[in-house]
């Protein structure tokens, strides 16, 4: 089994097919950073499906059997389902599935669902139209997105999970309309501690809202009951409400999950990145396009993932943030 230095084993990887999106989400991707002039990669830089597939073949080698296929927003790749098909066929893979923003998924979903992809999970920080709009940064109908979602809950890619980032005088009040508008449907809401990614989104600790918060919120409205992890090194912790379903909480800031972190990530050009909130990734696209055989990338990915040792959000505290950090929009959640 391969092993980093905190002998974590590598088990999941997150595929970012593009750096581009059709939002402009305060958190990840600021329009004011992001705006009509932003020099977004070529399409002869993006890794071509046929080069992610063998990369995902090498992860597979390497014990990795969850795939997550990001963005940017994914559903901008054309072709998208292709890839999916691609990545379908490997039986090592026991869980394939894809995040999005939603606003194309009415479209794709049934196409996705056919080529194979198991699950969707849709980010959605709000139920509140001119709140939406605040935090997207573009204007978009939320009704686009609730097609969206039960486009794909009818094609049959659940259940569904629904990302909720919650930032302090924003969308606290989304915390309890996502609860009441998805409980008892095949959709799990899970709640996301505003997070310090990139350099762009103006984090400061006192606009995160803690996991306990949103939990005690919840809990004056329904009973909840913690649920033991699914497996070891899931990031949401799971609560269930006593008359059926369940939402999660991804506290990155204030219970850091580190130490059970099995997530290497690929960025749209090729780079392998170990965290997600590392500053620089190792080149794995000039090593397929400059003829490397299969056995010496293998080996550098294992040796990146065997000298690996990030534990960034359990030292945030600890250490000033020094360096540019890669931006989530880049690689993904």
């Amino acid at each position: 089994m391969l092993l980093d230095q905190l002998s974590r084993p590598l088990r999941d990887l997150r595929i970012s097919v593009t750096d581009r999106c059709n939002m402009r989400c305060t958190y990840c991707m600021p329009s004011e950073f992001f705006g009509p002039n932003h020099a977004f990669l070529e399409r002869d830089e993006l890794l071509t499906y046929e080069e992610i597939d063998l990369l995902t073949r090498i992860f597979v080698q390497l014990g990795v059997v969850k795939v997550r296929v990001t963005g940017g927003e994914p559903l901008l790749r054309r072709e998208l389902p292709e890839l999916i098909s691609r990545l379908a066929k490997l039986p090592e893979i026991s869980d394939l599935t894809l995040t999005t923003n939603g606003l194309l998924l009415a479209r794709y979903a049934a196409s996705l669902k056919k080529a194979g992809l198991h699950r969707v999970t849709v980010s959605l920080d709000s139920l509140d139209q001119e709140q939406f709009d605040q935090l997207n940064g573009v204007g978009v109908d939320l009704a686009e997105v609730l097609e969206g979602i039960e486009e794909a809950l009818h094609v049959g890619l659940s259940p569904l999970k629904i990302n909720a980032v919650i930032q302090r005088g924003v969308n606290e009040s989304a915390i309890l309309d996502l609860v009441e508008r998805f409980h008892g449907t095949n959709c799990i809401v899970r709640f996301i501690e505003y997070m310090d990614v990139g350099n762009t989104n103006g984090w400061k600790s006192e606009d995160v809202v803690g996991a306990s918060e949103i939990i005690q919120e919840i809990s004056r409205h329904h009973s909840l009951s913690p649920v033991e992890p699914n497996y070891k090194g899931e990031v949401a912790r799971r609560w269930r409400f006593d008359d059926g379903g369940e939402i999660g909480v991804i506290a990155s800031v204030t219970q850091p999950f580190c130490g059970d972190c099995t997530r290497a990530r690929l960025s749209p050009e090729g780079r392998l990145y170990s965290c997600l909130f590392a500053s620089e990734g190792f080149n794995l696209r000039s090593m397929l396009r400059g003829g490397a055989s299969v056995d010496a990338i293998r080996q550098s990915i294992e040796t990146v993932w065997a000298g690996r040792e990030d534990r960034y959000s359990e030292e945030r505290s600890k250490r000033p943030v020094s360096g540019e950090r890669v931006e989530m929009s880049h690689i993904g959640g």
